[in-house]
């Protein structure tokens, strides 16, 4: 806490998903630190925008792929909130290149887990010891966005897939190893959502969903997931915790 207001870390934070879940706790009063890779000035609209609902909320440029990025954005973080409630691990990409099973390349393979997965589950160790550590009573949190993609297969971008299938199990097991420091870990798992990363086949996903795909007829929207994580941030599943909260419109019910 910082002032009396809840604090956040939110990665991936100024575009799609990040950009909602990062503005959605800002509005309810958040201090947040938000973290992306661009400079600031390429930011500025997003930044602007996280300023007027939450003045001191501030923007960390890093990868968190890289490890020497991770630590100076702990440190920033931590300076510049003193202490923290809640970390939401958002950052993520898609393959650059959409490329069948039996073409992806190592690098793709390599650059796509070393973010999704290897980049969420470091920052998440480096935070977690300094959370443990904190002798405030507040509620803190560590939030996993993965996505509907950790169980239903895409041949052809494999390697999200993949990350996000091993980011699920990252959350059960920092769920189970953080519970005696008081910390929940959730996961939460976006369906269809729009953003730049669905952008391309959008007219695909209208289609589907016009067809019947998802019980709730709509695309998501960032803002949807934004609110689901502002719930388990407040705290209102607090007797929770290693739980899969799905944001897909009801597309992962089983139907005969």
């Amino acid at each position: 806490m910082k002032n009396g207001k809840r604090t956040a870390l939110v990665t991936g934070a100024a575009r799609g998903i990040g950009r909602g879940i990062s503005l959605t706790l800002a509005e309810r009063g958040y201090t947040v630190c938000a973290v992306g890779t661009k400079p600031g000035e390429a930011v500025a609209e997003y930044t602007d925008a996280l300023k007027a609902l939450s003045p001191e909320s501030f923007y960390v440029r890093g990868d968190i792929s890289s490890h020497d990025d991770r630590l100076r954005i702990a440190d920033e973080a931590f300076d510049g909130l003193d202490e923290l409630d809640v970390l939401v691990n958002n950052a993520g990409v898609a393959p650059s290149v959409r490329a069948d099973l039996l073409d992806m390349t190592e690098e793709s393979f390599d650059r796509v887990l070393g973010i999704n997965l290897r980049g969420a589950f470091f920052l998440t160790q480096e935070v977690a010891r300094r959370m443990a550590s904190q002798k405030n009573e507040a509620f803190r949190a560590v939030v996993f966005i993965t996505s509907i993609s950790a169980e239903v297969s895409s041949v052809k971008r494999g390697e999200y897939c993949i990350s996000k299938a091993g980011l699920s199990m990252a959350a059960t097991l920092y769920a189970d190893r953080l519970a005696e420091y008081g910390i929940r870990v959730y996961e939460v798992r976006p369906g269809i959502i729009a953003t730049d990363m669905t952008a391309g086949v959008r007219e695909k996903y209208d289609r589907l969903i016009a067809e019947g795909l998802c019980p709730i007829p709509r695309i998501g929207q960032p803002e949807d997931v934004g609110r689901t994580v502002l719930a388990l941030a407040d705290g209102a599943l607090s007797y929770t915790t290693g739980q899969v909260v799905g944001v897909d419109g009801g597309m992962m019910i089983r139907k005969l």
